[in-house]
């Protein structure tokens, strides 16, 4: 049967040195001091019934020592698991190699299946560690959708669409994928603009949304009410002018200059993206805010 008890550093240090005393004691009784008599050595009479109950005593405390020093494992997510973490739960590296080039696609593992799909580990590991697998609340037991929106096949026009600009929370939360907390956010995200968004593609720096929701928003709102911006012109912009635009640092704005410099002005404003560190990624919502002349 496991034993339960946890014993300190002192506590433990402390059994050793009564198991070692014990010992001492017994070497002493039994094999050192024999009952003399003048000079004649009487033999001395072992008690095996008593040395049975000391050597049981000795071995049970051996015991809750090795299990006091067996690693603790607590309930984790295995979302996060790091090299460290891995190893001492007996997973190979290339297992958790495969863990961590999954998140890094900005992937969650919602499930003990999922995560021996992904890792790949044996059936044996599996059931040895998934007890202690502690998913969030809303994977575990994810409340059921509400006034979710019924789409047919036909898409909507600009004029049937709902303004972005506009848009509740409330209302937004009707598209499949947003909900309360990411059609709050949303909210919150326009907000920070006075006025409100220039064009849907700005949906992208809302953090959190991936791309098939963002399409599934657009399909039933869009920007009609954009906010008036006035554009900087590339080929005369100051540094400290394209700073004051978003996912542009003081650095690239260096580099936008002195590319304009040795180009002898930018022809396009896809040239943009030969810059050195120029985010790709970000280049419509960058040129929501430029002009060519």
């Amino acid at each position: 049967m496991k034993s339960h008890f946890t014993f300190s550093k002192e506590q433990r240090n402390g059994i050793f040195l009564l198991i070692l005393l014990i010992i001492i004691l017994q070497g002493v009784y039994f094999f050192v001091v024999p009952l003399t008599a003048g000079n004649d050595v009487k033999e001395l009479s072992v008690n095996r019934e008593e040395l049975k109950k000391f050597q049981k005593e000795i071995d049970s405390l051996k015991q809750v020592e090795l299990e006091a020093r067996q690693p603790k494992i607590y309930p984790f997510n295995p979302n996060y698991i790091t090299d460290y973490k891995g190893a001492s739960l007996g997973m190979s590296n290339e297992e958790i190699d495969r863990l961590h080039a999954f998140r890094k696609q900005d992937k969650w593992v919602n499930s003990t299946e999922e995560f021996q799909q992904v890792t790949k580990i044996s059936d044996s590991l599996l059931n040895a560690i998934s007890p202690y697998f502690k998913f969030p609340d809303w994977v575990t037991n994810p409340k059921p959708k509400a006034n979710v929106m019924v789409y047919n096949n036909t898409p909507k026009t600009f004029a049937q669409k709902q303004d972005l600009n506009t848009a509740t929370a409330k209302q937004l939360q009707k598209v499949n994928g947003v909900g309360a907390y990411y059609s709050e956010r949303i909210v919150k995200f326009r907000n920070t603009f006075s006025g409100g968004f220039i064009a849907d593609v700005q949906l992208q720096d809302v953090y959190g949304l991936t791309p098939e929701v963002i399409e599934k928003i657009t399909e039933q709102f869009t920007v009609k009410t954009p906010r008036t911006v006035k554009k900087i012109n590339i080929n005369e912009a100051a540094i400290e002018d394209l700073v004051t635009i978003q996912h542009i640092d003081y650095d690239l704005a260096h580099d936008i200059v002195e590319q304009r410099q040795l180009r002898d002005g930018y022809k396009s404003l896809d040239e943009l993206k030969k810059v050195n560190g120029f985010p790709v990624n970000k280049f419509e919502i960058i040129k929501l805010y430029l002009s060519i002349e």
